[in-house]
């Protein structure tokens, strides 16, 4: 999962059938393998947007 999860941020142009296969060997079906890329394609849009929009992570005041 982590790995499909990072070829999907890193390389997303290379991902295809094959990845999916290998998480269904592993035992995730069609609904955890759509959760899987869901989450991880939601994590990349954020984060596009806050850099696209110069969005600064707030420090903490602890």
């Amino acid at each position: 999962m982590l790995d499909y999860a990072a070829r999907l941020t890193e390389v997303p142009g290379e991902v295809g059938a094959s990845d999916v296969e290998t998480l269904r060997a592993h035992g995730f079906d069609d609904r955890a393998i759509h959760d899987i890329c869901a989450v991880a394609a939601y994590y990349a849009f954020v984060n596009r947007i806050a850099d696209g929009l110069g969005v600064e992570l707030e420090r903490g005041g602890g």
